[in-house]
């Protein structure tokens, strides 16, 4: 599979990977993808996991997980959320890295494939509370790349860590680009 992902991701869809993960320092950690615009970024992402060889996890609503997808949904690493109103839901996602001797763990900061000026932030929460690096990953549909960063551990001060990794973002372009997260630097 790893070659045959690879012939598509870079032969037939042209696409390169800049950066990479460190497995010794990524064991545990949350991945967030930027920009969300599309179904396709799914489609990416598994290529890209196979490609690179590493496992990493995502979260989705319970109900993908019933007949007749859930059996594929689990195979590629998803990980059921149920999204009943009321559950602490940073700290059971946070308990999942305690849980588990390796998990990396995807997350859409965007929240949605439309538009949005800022992120949701669950996932800054839950890299904090489970002591775990953020690793960045966009998804740059308007230069065909993915660009991974190195780890990044947040500090205390939430407003300085979302602004460094805003400019991560910056110029990246989704599938769709009129949704494509675009940061206010200023």
């Amino acid at each position: 599979m790893k070659w045959l992902s690879s012939f598509i991701f870079h032969k037939i869809l042209g696409w390169k990977i800049i950066g990479h993960f460190d497995p010794a320092t990524t064991k545990k950690c949350v991945v967030i993808v930027v920009p969300h615009t599309s179904w396709h970024d799914f489609t990416i992402g598994i290529l890209i996991r196979q490609i690179i060889d590493l496992k990493i996890s995502f979260l989705g609503k319970k109900e993908l997980f019933k007949w007749p997808f859930g059996w594929y949904f689990k195979k590629v690493g998803g990980i059921p959320l149920d999204r009943t109103p009321g559950q602490n839901k940073v700290d059971a996602i946070a308990q999942l890295f305690e849980d588990k001797e390796v998990l990396r763990l995807a997350l859409a900061p965007e929240g949605t494939r439309k538009k949005v000026t800022e992120w949701k932030t669950g996932f800054y929460h839950i890299a904090k509370a489970a002591q775990v690096p953020i690793v960045m990953v966009a998804f740059d549909f308007g230069n065909k790349c993915c660009k991974i960063s190195d780890p990044f551990y947040p500090t205390d001060d939430q407003e300085a860590d979302m602004k460094f990794m805003y400019a991560y973002y910056k110029g990246v372009k989704g599938k769709v680009p009129a949704n494509s997260f675009d940061p206010d630097l200023e």
